[in-house]
């Protein structure tokens, strides 16, 4: 992974480029944690060499995997970073384009990267801070 900051001071912006070969998810959140981001919004494009979507089940309070054996172009990445219980965590969401042309898309849980994925991360000066919601299944963003 290599990153630039291209806009200094409260509203940091910064580009993410990942290398072959490394989990998409893994990345952003290390990083994410080692820049201390609080509230971020995060976009992206590239491509993987497989990856895993989900749909999160209501009834099971889990989310569903979806797996996507194949090289497919990231067509949307969307999320948004914020404070979990272990640290700033990403809430990613993926359209992957096949090569016939369909789609995939959920929850990002897992995305080897190939050849690039090329991020943008807008952190800003706030903070959102995550909360467990049982009766939902999830940690949610809690805005106060």
């Amino acid at each position: 992974m290599k990153w630039q900051q291209v806009q200094e001071g409260p509203s940091a912006v910064y580009v993410v480029v990942l290398d072959p070969g490394e989990d998409a998810v893994a990345e952003l959140t290390a990083f994410a944690r080692d820049r201390s981001l609080k509230a971020s919004q995060v976009t992206a494009v590239g491509a993987f060499s497989e990856s895993v979507v989900g749909w999160f089940d209501r009834a099971a309070k889990d989310y569903r995997r979806i797996p996507v054996g194949e090289q497919c172009e990231v067509l949307s990445l969307i999320g948004d970073i914020a404070v979990a219980d272990d640290g700033p965590t990403p809430h990613l969401h993926a359209v992957l384009g096949l090569s016939d042309g369909s789609t995939r898309g959920g929850h990002l849980l897992s995305g080897r990267v190939w050849p690039t994925l090329e991020a943008v991360v807008r952190d800003s000066p706030a903070e959102l801070a995550k909360k467990y919601r049982p009766e939902i299944g999830l940690a949610l963003i809690d805005p106060g």
